[in-house]
Parts: C-alpha cells; sequence; structure tokens
C-alpha cells in the first residue's frame, strides 16, 4: 500500500491498480465562447480547477502511475450523437454547429483539444 498525505486522513491505495481520469478538459468546455458557455456555465469555474488537475496529471507520472484522458467528441456526421442530446436545453449553439472554436465538440476540431497545460503525453 501507498499513502498519500491528505485531509482529514491520509488517503491510502493500490498503486498497481490506481490510475488518474482527466475527464474533458477540452477548450470547448473551459474557455469562453465555447460549448460550455452556451449553456450559461460560468467557465472561470473549470480553468479555476486547472492549476490542481495539472498537479495531480506531474504527481501520476512522477510516480510511474497511469493517466488516462478522456474527450467528449462526436463524428462530423453526427452519426454517434442522439437527437435527444443535440436537442436538450435551450443553448446558443448546439454540439455540431459552427462556434468561435469551429464545430462544436466535433472530433478534430480546436475546440474538442485539450486545454495545452494538462495535454496528454504519448501513451496516455
Amino acid at each position: 500500500m501507498a499513502e498519500i498525505a491528505a485531509q482529514p486522513f491520509a488517503f491510502a491505495f493500490r498503486p498497481e491498480t490506481t490510475a488518474l481520469i482527466v475527464i474533458d478538459m477540452q477548450r470547448d468546455f473551459a474557455e469562453p465562447g465555447g460549448f460550455g458557455a452556451s449553456l450559461g456555465n460560468d467557465v472561470s469555474r473549470v480553468t479555476a480547477i486547472v492549476p490542481t488537475v495539472k498537479r495531480l496529471i506531474e504527481g501520476f507520472r512522477a510516480a510511474g502511475l497511469p493517466v488516462i484522458h478522456t474527450m467528449e467528441c462526436h463524428k462530423p456526421d453526427l452519426s454517434d450523437l442522439p437527437p435527444a442530446k443535440r436537442d436538450r436545453g435551450n443553448p446558443s449553439i448546439r454540439i455540431g454547429d459552427v462556434g468561435p472554436m469551429g464545430r462544436v465538440l466535433i472530433a478534430g476540431e480546436p475546440g474538442t483539444a485539450i486545454l495545452d497545460e494538462l495535454a496528454p503525453l504519448p501513451g496516455e
């Protein structure tokens, strides 16, 4: 067992069964003008956690533990996007629409890119 100093008590874990999963830290969710902002989200709350996420990633890398990044994105033809997901809510732009960072949440568009400061290394 390994242990991380934490509050209110130390966190014990087994390194061989531990990985860090970094979920959807993408421009479309974290930057003004992106999809998150179009939903009415305060994207400054996302950017506020970036330094902490960066420290976690660095710590896992230094310990030789796996880091896994996820990205929400869809095919350009939207064949993998259920209509109910595209049509929910009342955003100013919808998934697949052209926004300030290209087509919103479409694979390969600039908005789907993971934030530079959290970008995966080869193999992550």
